[in-house]
């Protein structure tokens, strides 16, 4: 079978040696060091997933993010990055990031990490029905695409597993912990504030649907309404 393509963005040699030696192990990986050769490389050629440092020379790893969404709305991107803070982390997240690694950040971790991205995107494409119909959207998984009338978003993967995740368990109290394990592989603290956003997202696009809503359920985690589903 072949390796899957990943592009992988970092400025540090040495880290860069490292990383890149072990990733591939498991996949092809193309390295660039600045964010604008990993843009212009991004245009050229097709990759699987991203792999971006955020501090990097002549475009950072947010502005290359935002520009690889433009191009591409489904293609996973991991950040990795010394940055701790909660807001940049979220930041990141709300550009359309699937995760964010904290350096120094495990090498194991990460191979798992895009192995289930990668997996997920398979996933997608065997199994995936052609399209759920609830309210008054249409939903394609296999595309990301959720259409309303004549409106269509193309949903991040991250996303779209989630809003799958909803409907195939709908007017169903799902536990935290079942999403996070079941789309992160983990429940820590940080996946738990990556939900939160894209709960929030998916809630923005549902405010005008009165017959489609996610609900609180307090400690134990969330319900999608959908009436006559």
């Amino acid at each position: 079978m072949d390796k899957k393509k990943i592009l992988y963005v970092e400025d540090d040699e040495t880290l860069a040696f490292l990383t890149a030696d072990n990733l591939e192990q498991h996949f092809d990986v193309v390295h660039c060091n600045t964010g604008k050769k990993a843009f212009d490389l991004f245009c050229r050629e097709d990759f699987d997933l991203c792999v971006c440092d955020i501090m990097l020379p002549e475009m950072d790893g947010f502005e290359l993010a935002t520009e690889i969404r433009k191009r591409n709305a489904d293609i996973p991107i991991i950040f990795l990055s010394a940055k701790t803070m909660k807001e940049d982390r979220i930041k990141g997240l709300r550009l359309g990031a699937d995760d964010y690694l904290v350096k120094p950040y495990s090498i194991e971790e990460l191979i798992l990490k895009i192995e289930i991205f990668l997996n997920r995107s398979q996933k997608y494409n065997d199994k995936a029905p052609k399209a759920y119909t609830f309210g008054h959207f249409t939903f394609e998984p296999e595309n990301y695409l959720l259409s309303l009338s004549d409106k269509e978003i193309t949903l991040t993967e991250r996303e779209a597993a989630l809003l799958k995740f909803f409907l195939d368990n709908p007017n169903t109290v799902l536990k935290r912990e079942k999403i996070l394990t079941s789309l992160w592989g983990t429940d820590d603290y940080f996946s738990g504030r990556s939900l939160d956003v894209f709960i929030s997202r998916l809630r923005k696009i549902f405010k005008e649907e009165t017959h489609v809503r996610i609900e609180n359920i307090p400690r134990v985690g969330f319900k999608m309404v959908i009436d006559d589903y």
